[in-house]
């Protein structure tokens, strides 16, 4: 090496195929938020509907696409005007329903996810809150609106009380699962603040695949002025990956520091 040279070494994190295509889309469904925000009640209501639907729909037909040798197992209905037990003939309405291709399933899951997601938003928009009494009367609704499309209300004067029925079940379901999400997603976003700038400096450097290292070893935002490599190795982060978290600290931790003299001067 010729005089005053000097050799660096470059330590380049590789960052997964994955977790790129996670970053990415994780920025274009916050963009897309933040847009929607900003829109008309009846323009948010309609693309969340809109979008929602697809999903559904997606979701039931490949449903359908497991289910569908089940809809040639059932007997066959009865030709019209012919005797049948009334709750046997809804009971095999609703197996029909359940048991279609995957155009009806498809359309039956685009209906409940739908009618579900615009209810949520009108009432989110118009309480400012999302709870659990909204969160019954969207499931209410997707479930009254379901068994109207898919055929499980059966017909004639039970009609009605079946809709009702299918809705109150729907919303004590959706209810019951909504309360049981409200008691372990707070641990969760307790979590979420305690590694916020570790995440944030895990994304910088491209190795957002180690997040769950610091996690493990309760590495919080808090640790990060004391980290050491045998901390790091501990948790089972490779070399590579060592060098560029504790460059990145030291760095940080430099910045700060003549940030600090800066301010001092008169």
């Amino acid at each position: 090496m010729g005089e005053g040279k000097q050799g660096v070494l470059v330590v380049v994190g590789h960052q997964n195929p994955v977790t790129q295509l996670q970053a990415k889309y994780k920025e274009l469904e916050t963009g897309f938020k933040d847009w929607l925000a900003k829109q008309s009640l009846p323009v948010e209501a309609v693309v969340v509907t809109a979008t929602s639907s697809l999903q559904g729909a997606a979701i039931g037909g490949l449903m359908a696409t497991f289910t569908n040798d089940l809809s040639s197992s059932l007997p066959a209905p009865p030709p019209p005007g012919a005797s049948f037990n009334p709750r046997a003939m809804a009971s095999l309405q609703q197996a029909q329903a359940l048991s279609g291709g995957p155009f009806i399933q498809a359309r039956n899951f685009a209906v409940m996810t739908g009618v579900n997601a615009g209810i949520s938003c009108v009432l989110k928009r118009i309480r400012g809150k999302e709870d659990v009494q909204s969160s019954m009367v969207a499931a209410f609704g997707s479930g009254a609106v379901f068994t109207l499309v898919s055929g499980m209300g059966g017909g004639g004067p039970n009609l009605a009380v079946n809709v009702v029925s299918s809705g109150v079940l729907f919303a004590l379901m959706q209810g019951g699962l909504f309360k049981l999400g409200e008691k372990f997603s707070k641990p969760a976003v307790e979590e979420d603040v305690m590694y916020s700038k570790t995440r944030g400096m895990l994304s910088r450097l491209g190795l957002n695949s180690y997040e769950k290292n610091f996690q493990t070893g309760f590495l919080t935002d808090t640790t990060l002025p004391l980290l050491t490599d045998s901390a790091l190795r501990d948790v089972k982060i490779p070399p590579g990956p060592r060098l560029l978290i504790l460059d990145h600290i030291q760095r940080e931790a430099e910045l700060n520091n003549n940030k600090g003299k800066g301010g001092r001067r008169t």
